[in-house]
């Protein structure tokens, strides 16, 4: 389990004796970041960020790490042998009813007709086997990744309880009928990488990381210039392709002049955006790694932007 550490709520940061730099990581912290994305953040080492945390846990400032169980899934091969169980009880014993009596079953099942009616193309048994209180995440699981209808799968989206799953989620993104506005209510409160890993996922269908592309652009704007930064850094700047046509505000712009670059890639491919602010350039043509390495000069050289 990866720690994402929170302030505690209790306890007003203005009565602890916190130095500069442990304020500004606690004014950082809102549980959605783990450690390397905060050592990201603050430009620090994760050694030395681990050691802050540890230091405004001791003062009662930030919420200890709590150990949690994992997550329990089945292996891949056994979770498709198990599906593939359960779509043949379906096909063979229960497609042959009335959808008005699977509906009624579906209600009341147990296993193994529930999970087999996981399995049934129309909505309304979907919506019927939700309401059943004997379901839960191996069903939701089952739905999530099998099931073809829009108005099934919002039926699932409207359980928090399930689409906080990570198996739930990995199944929607892997449904090509996954409709475009739950996938906008799902992932939009999530972090750009997040937004951007669903985009350039490689077990996503592409109707899925279109829409995955189309929610970063629309979210870029509208996120913190640190967040914004910390994509691009993270990605030593292949996100950049996908953001061909939008720009950085001054506070994102300040925040990657303040870096020293040793990437190779991450310099290429900033050099290679058009929208790359002038004193981005003007800040990458002065890294040590730009003045030794030719071809590097001569890409920011001709960027529309070096002045």
């Amino acid at each position: 389990m990866t720690w994402k550490p929170r302030p505690r709520p209790d306890v007003d940061p203005r009565t602890l004796p916190l130095d500069v730099q442990q304020g500004h990581l606690l004014s950082r912290l809102d549980g959605s970041l783990d450690l390397p994305g905060l050592a990201i953040l603050m430009g620090l080492g994760e050694n030395e960020v681990a050691g802050m945390l540890a230091e405004l846990v001791a003062l009662g400032a930030v919420l200890p790490e709590v150990p949690e169980e994992p997550e329990a899934e089945e292996d891949p091969p056994a979770a498709a042998a198990r599906a593939a169980t359960h779509r043949a009880r379906f096909e063979q014993q229960l497609h042959a009813q009335t959808v008005d009596t699977r509906v009624a079953q579906a209600r009341v099942a147990e296993e193994p007709d529930l999970s087999a009616l996981c399995f049934d193309p129309t909505a309304e048994v979907i919506r019927a086997v939700l309401e059943n209180p004997r379901t839960g995440l191996a069903q939701a699981r089952l739905i999530a990744a099998h099931h073809r209808t829009a108005a099934g799968l919002e039926a699932l989206g409207g359980r928090t309880a399930f689409t906080n799953d990570p198996g739930v989620r990995r199944g929607l993104l892997q449904n090509p009928l996954l409709p475009a506005g739950l996938y906008r209510r799902l992932w939009s409160p999530r972090r750009l990488l997040e937004q951007y890993l669903v985009a350039t996922s490689r077990d996503a269908p592409e109707q899925v990381r279109a829409m995955a592309r189309d929610l970063l652009r629309a979210s870029f704007n509208q996120r913190t210039g640190e967040e914004r930064a910390e994509l691009i850094l993270t990605t030593e700047g292949r996100c950049l392709a996908s953001l061909v046509g939008l720009t950085l505000d001054g506070h994102t712009t300040a925040l990657l002049c303040r870096r020293t670059y040793v990437s190779t890639l991450l310099i290429q491919n900033i050099a290679r955006w058009s929208a790359a602010p002038p004193p981005l350039i003007a800040h990458l043509r002065r890294q040590d790694a730009v003045k030794r390495n030719a071809p590097l000069r001569q890409l920011l050289e001709r960027h529309p932007n070096a002045s």
